[in-house]
């Protein structure tokens, strides 16, 4: 099968023809038909794993991917034959990822069914990143009446963050250029701030005196982060995708501060098939690409500014 791997860590990721894998009991084998790109799979093939998993090379890189049940294991009872499927494919200890042709995945792992009507590069584009914003949502506790700022807002996780916190009621500061302040605000985002255009801190204290209840980033740095978390109010809740805040530093302080890592599970997308099937979640997809380009894909979401989720077509 063709599949995007790299060799060795550091290493190109180039275009191979690998084995297919075979699906054993309780997996499911499912031919991809489109890939999601995520900043953790550059990340991964410049050495994330390598003091923590046991990787063989050549590793097919791609954590979310979108496609058909092909075949089923022993014992698989919840996803059947000719199903369309999405969700989390990586598969680190055996090599495998969504950037192939085909994928393994438990069916007890992070797949579910695709939402009605939705077109194979758009749901490969839910799995990391809308689960991660629901998660980081629901772990800041975003309430109606709150201000909530969103960092990173035109990222994949940060659309969705802003929606998400939208739907709950309250009140969304989104971060983006003015090329993407009418999108920002058609997701549900009550003001925007360009961090181009000065301090991030100041153009929020300008409207907002006394602050904001929850920062939601996605982006930010440690340095980043412990300037924009002065805006916090008093038991006031930051959030970090980038372990980017020192939660006890924080509680000395009177605030919440959370490191979120990344879990998708069956449960979430299923939930995001819901809201998705409901009207009441959009996922944009900023770029698509052929298989062949995705070293160039990948060094493009490397160098930032995404505005909208990266996709593969396999």
């Amino acid at each position: 099968m063709r599949a995007i791997a790299v060799s060795e860590y550091g290493a190109t990721p180039a275009l191979m023809n690998l084995p297919r894998p075979e699906p054993g009991p309780g997996e499911i084998l499912v031919k991809i038909v489109a890939a999601g790109l995520n900043p953790v799979d550059w990340k991964i093939a410049d050495g994330m794993l390598k003091d923590s998993v046991d990787v063989p090379f050549p590793l097919i890189l791609g954590q979310d991917g979108a496609g058909v049940v092909d075949e089923v294991g022993a014992d698989v009872v919840r996803l059947r034959h000719g199903e369309q499927v999405y969700g989390g494919f990586l598969d680190a200890p055996r090599g495998l990822g969504s950037y192939a042709e085909y994928a393994i995945v438990r069916e007890d792992g992070p797949v579910a069914r695709m939402p009605e009507g939705m077109i194979y590069t758009q749901a490969a584009a839910v799995p990391t990143a809308s689960t991660t914003a629901l998660a980081i949502v629901e772990e800041a506790r975003v309430d109606a009446g709150q201000t909530v700022l969103v960092v990173g807002a035109t990222g994949g996780v940060g659309q969705s963050a802003v929606q998400l916190a939208a739907r709950t009621g309250a009140k969304v500061i989104a971060t983006a250029r003015d090329d993407m302040a009418g999108t920002m605000r058609r997701l549900g985002a009550d003001e925007t701030v360009d961090h181009s255009k000065g301090d991030l801190n100041q153009q929020v204290l300008a409207v907002h005196t006394d602050g904001v209840d929850v920062v939601l980033d996605a982006v930010s740095d440690t340095t980043a982060a412990e300037h924009i978390a002065q805006l916090l109010r008093p038991g006031g809740t930051y959030v970090s995708t980038t372990w980017a805040v020192n939660p006890d530093a924080m509680e000395a302080r009177e605030l919440r501060g959370v490191n979120y890592e990344g879990k998708p599970s069956a449960a979430l997308l299923e939930r995001l098939s819901d809201l998705i099937d409901a009207g009441e979640l959009r996922v944009r997809v900023e770029r698509e690409a052929p298989l062949a380009e995705a070293a160039d894909a990948l060094a493009a979401n490397r160098a930032g500014g995404a505005r909208g989720k990266t996709v593969l077509r396999v």
